[in-house]
């Protein structure tokens, strides 16, 4: 995890099934645009076969902190 770009919206549904995210992955979505209470970062889920299916939306809104 060094950057927020894969932030991901899962759907309500589906973020119940994630393990919940670590307090570094808590840390990057502090910094990304358009983050909400089912925000992820993509790199951070792993998908399984339990996960076939999952649906989840890019922010309209992008930004990258790390860029000047």
């Amino acid at each position: 995890m060094a950057c927020s770009t894969c932030h991901v919206i899962v759907a309500p549904e589906w973020f119940a099934r994630l393990p919940e995210a670590v307090e570094d992955e808590e840390d990057m979505l502090d910094l990304a645009a358009g983050a909400c209470r089912t925000s992820r970062l993509s790199c951070q889920i792993e998908l399984t076969e339990d996960l076939d299916g999952i649906e989840v939306r890019i922010p309209a809104d992008s930004h990258d902190m790390q860029r000047r």
